[in-house]
């Protein structure tokens, strides 16, 4: 149910929606500050170190800190850079990263829920801004005039290529379920099996696009073990390089907001959104949308780096054919038992 259907007068759903954009602004970059905080927290956990604990009261200001310091850093270019597309690259890989969460619904309490955008086609347009990070990465690299940038901006092109045809088709069998593209639809999905009459978590019916989804969605974000359009040891920095400032600021942003937005994902389309037992919808989204982060985190702590080759070997002979051939099973179920 949207809280706001009944309300019909134009300049008031504009205010609404302006409002509600603000808001979500401002709690995707609390979120992603303290996902970076919870990051190094865990990491420090996992390598039995304290992590940061200086900045505020158990180093809950450290993001703060780290934040104005940014704010104020120095941002410079090279030589012959594409100043235009160099300025160009960050802005659409923020913009990509925040874009995405116009149709994203999220729980506010038992029976109301609330999203920017009602679409029949949500997640296709998350899937068509999502893939704007590949421009974004690519202009940054090429732009730099810098050969470290470029070889990372031509490494997460063939990455993010690669990776999203799997993770298109993982969610395939999802739509084929459930009928429907909508996340509010695949959040509400219901079924009748004998005594049992409610909802049932996806993952329970499709544990292979759970699989290929969770894989694929660590490669779209450049984390490790994928992380290799950075990788520091080898490109020094990839594309990020020659970025300083408010310029790699929002490059750091839009990757984890990604990582946001891939874990929202995960807990709608498999776990059942805002559904857990007695627990209030907003928590019990918020709680699952932090299990999903501490498994990037936790893998970035546990897996070394793939090897190049590794990497698409994993996403052409392996990913690729898993989800063509689980649609297909999938649909051959479907048939039979309908």
């Amino acid at each position: 149910m949207n809280p706001w259907a009944i309300y019909n007068d134009p300049l008031g759903h504009w205010v609404v929606v302006v409002v509600a954009m603000v808001l979500l602004v401002f709690i995707l970059l609390t979120a992603t500050a303290y996902t970076v905080l919870f990051e190094r927290v865990a990491l420090g956990r996992l390598q039995r170190r304290p992590g940061p604990n200086r900045v505020g009261p158990f180093g809950l200001m450290q993001m703060a800190a780290d934040g104005v310091k940014l704010a104020f850093k120095e941002s410079f270019a090279p030589k012959d850079v594409d100043h235009i597309l160099f300025l160009l690259a960050p802005a659409i890989a923020v913009a990509a990263a925040f874009m995405a969460w116009a149709v994203i619904p999220f729980g506010i309490w038992y029976g109301y829920t609330y999203w920017i955008a009602d679409l029949n086609i949500g997640v296709l347009l998350i899937f068509a801004v999502s893939s704007m990070n590949v421009y974004a990465i690519m202009l940054g690299g090429w732009a730099s005039n810098n050969k470290y940038s470029l070889l990372g901006g031509l490494r997460a092109a063939a990455q993010l290529i690669s990776y999203e045809m799997a993770m298109g088709l993982s969610l395939v069998p999802v739509f084929m379920i459930v009928g429907s593209l909508r996340l509010q639809d695949i959040v509400n999905f219901h079924v009748h099996w004998g005594p049992y009459d409610g909802p049932l978590p996806l993952v329970i019916v499709a544990p292979v696009s759970f699989v290929i989804f969770l894989i694929a969605a660590v490669a779209e974000t450049n984390r490790a073990p994928f992380d290799l359009p950075e990788a520091e040891q080898e490109l020094v920095g990839g594309f990020l390089t020659e970025y300083s400032g408010l310029k790699f600021v929002c490059f750091y942003l839009g990757e984890y907001v990604n990582m946001v937005t891939a874990s929202a994902l995960a807990s709608l389309l498999f776990f059942g959104g805002w559904f857990l037992w007695i627990v209030p919808p907003f928590l019990a989204l918020s709680l699952k949308i932090v299990f999903f982060l501490f498994v990037y985190i936790w893998l970035r702590g546990t897996l070394p780096r793939l090897r190049y080759d590794m990497l698409m070997r994993l996403g052409w002979k392996f990913l690729l054919p898993l989800a063509i051939v689980n649609v297909m099973v999938t649909a051959v179920i479907l048939v039979a038992v309908t």
